[in-house]
């Protein structure tokens, strides 16, 4: 069969160029937010409407466009703010590609409303699936307005590629609270289904633009960030050693006031702050590059939200001296640090079937055939319902290591049991009803406490308000960002249960697209479970250490936490013998 090279059609080669650049509805807003930017808007308002697969409307107050101007910009590639490839090597705006427009256009039904300041009034032209309409004049005020309906209307597969309603949603918010943070002079107003999610007033310095967003107490907390090496000035603010958060989510970074994902910065803050840190804590920041333009290539993504550096070693250098130099200054890194780490925890991983089976040898009865084929955790009617139980008329505890694991005597052996995950399995276990459905026990508070929450938080929270409810706290709305607490878990009674509620939102916040592959409920159990447990560090009385193994050998499954992390360490009396040479 013959074969001719050909033109694409330029509706195709527009659909083409949306696959790059729209890839979700929060792709739709960053885009129309940085033109309004790029316009000089001091005002950006955006609405939304099932999750801006119905309707996204952006409206600012920038210079606008003229009738002229309007239709060139649905163009492909045109642009007004470069003019040859030489200004490719000095960009400063955010938007430069010209692809948005006509992108987002050949993929929904955009209507584009704009006036300049000198113009009477306004134009108007509406796109549906590429295809325009004759330009209208209309009255309007001046900037402009860009509302895109139904999306992905004309290419229904993509639709089934967007993750949940609640994470398309969790990403808008979070995409405008980064440019609320970046961009404080600005007011950025968020509204989904008419109701406010996020009121950022503008007109402030960076750090009320933090606390805009993050809440005023958090923001009183962080450390400024103040720094020049290499010609590349380093600015913001990052939070103290002992104000981490469970995800990377709060780590904001940007070059030349444009937002930014970095490897480059991202491994230069961890390696600031490690050793002042637990494993799997990560801390906040919100930190910006001054340098030359020539330095930074902006031109590597379609989405324009990564870029590169011409010396990747000296912004390395510039981002993690900064931070330590803060730090020293205010007085938040003494030298017993680094002589007393704080303890960590192993990561999560997926155990092996043959650890599995290790592990359930070690606590079958001492009466068991040596040849006997152990089994396996997947075969659970092969084993007595709660095998652990067989030790505890011959177990002995010996003591407590390191504060963080419990050593004991067994008719095999040694067992060796982290304290921390052995209590999480039985709180997990009781919290899901494996142990009967019973409530959890609350403990009221002397009043109410007010809650306030960051806005993607918040609306977290108010997904799993049932579920935070069934693990013992007593909560409500009440009214924005705000929520009543009234009881909280019996078990954390005395203790931070605040910062256990901000830790558990952010492991949900954290998993919002599924990747643990646990229900939403079960999120819940497990990140609470994890964070009412003892934990690594704690020292246990004699009774503490023999109460948590008997509750453990109570337990559906005594060998893996949650997370899937091995509860017991075993050590067999030949295997003993073995190492001193005594057999």
């Amino acid at each position: 069969m013959s074969r001719r090279v050909r033109l694409l059609d330029p509706n195709v080669v527009n659909r083409i160029a949306a696959g790059e650049v729209v890839e979700r509805p929060a792709s739709v807003v960053k885009e129309l937010i940085e033109n309004s930017l790029d316009a000089g808007a001091t005002l950006v308002q955006v609405d939304v409407e099932d999750c801006g697969k119905r309707l996204i409307r952006v409206t600012d107050d920038g210079c606008g466009m003229d009738e002229q101007d309007a239709l060139m910009a649905l163009e492909r590639h045109a642009t007004s703010k470069i003019e040859d490839a030489e200004d490719l090597l000095s960009i400063s705006t955010l938007g430069f590609r010209g692809e948005a427009l006509p992108s987002i256009a050949s993929v929904s039904r955009m209507t584009l409303t704009t006036r300049t300041r000198t113009a009477e009034g306004g134009v108007q032209v509406h796109i549906e699936g590429g295809r325009r309409s004759p330009i209208k004049h209309v009255a309007t005020p001046v900037g402009t307005m860009v509302l895109v309906e139904d999306l992905f209307f004309n290419t229904p597969a993509r639709l089934k590629f967007l993750k949940s309603d609640a994470t398309e949603l969790a990403q808008i918010v979070d995409l405008i609270a980064r440019y609320a943070i970046i961009y404080p002079a600005v007011g950025f107003f968020l509204r989904h289904d008419g109701q406010d999610l996020l009121r950022s007033p503008g007109g402030t310095g960076l750090l009320k633009g933090i606390a805009a967003v993050w809440g005023r107490e958090t923001a009183e907390k962080l450390v400024p960030v103040d720094y020049e090496r290499h010609d590349i000035r380093v600015s913001g603010y990052v939070s103290p050693p002992h104000l981490t958060r469970h995800s990377r989510a709060y780590q904001h970074f940007f070059v030349n006031h444009r937002p930014v994902r970095s490897k480059t910065m991202s491994a230069a803050l961890a390696e600031a702050f490690r050793s002042l840190t637990p494993e799997r804590r990560f801390p906040m920041a919100v930190l910006g590059l001054e340098m030359d333009p020539a330095r930074v290539d902006c031109n590597v993504h379609p989405s324009k939200s990564e870029v590169k550096f011409q010396r990747e070693g000296d912004v390395f250098e510039a981002v993690r001296g900064s931070i330590r130099s803060a730090l020293l200054h205010e007085g938040m890194m003494p030298e017993a640090l680094s002589s007393h780490p704080v303890p960590t925890r192993p990561g999560a991983y997926r155990p092996s079937r043959t650890m599995v089976a290790a592990a359930v040898h070690a606590f079958e009865p001492a009466t068991a055939s040596a040849g006997e084929q152990p089994a396996l955790i997947e075969q659970p009617e092969q084993r007595p319902r709660f095998p652990f139980s067989y030790l505890l008329e011959s177990l002995r505890v010996i003591g407590q290591a390191m504060s963080t694991f419990i050593i004991a005597e067994t008719a095999t052996g040694l067992a060796i049991i982290d304290q921390h995950v052995a209590h999480e399995r039985i709180i997990f276990e009781r919290l899901c009803g494996i142990k009967g459905n019973q409530p959890v026990e609350r403990q009221s508070l002397l009043s109410p406490e007010t809650v306030m929450l960051d806005r993607r938080l918040a609306v977290r929270l108010e997904e799993a308000i049932d579920d935070l409810r069934s693990v013992g706290y007593d909560i409500e709305p009440f009214g924005g960002q705000s929520f009543l607490l009234r009881a909280v878990p019996a078990v954390l009674s005395g203790k931070d249960y605040r910062g256990v509620l901000q830790d558990i939102l952010d492991e949900i916040a954290d998993d919002s697209g599924g990747r643990g592959g646990y229900a939403p409920r079960e999120r819940v159990w497990i990140a609470t479970a994890c964070r009412m447990a003892v934990k690594a560090g704690d020292p246990l009385s004699h009774a503490e250490m023999l109460k948590l193994i008997h509750d453990l050998a109570d337990t559906e499954n005594p060998y893996l936490c949650p997370h899937g992390r091995p509860i017991v360490v075993t050590i067999g009396h030949d295997e003993l013998l073995r190492k001193f040479k005594r057999i």
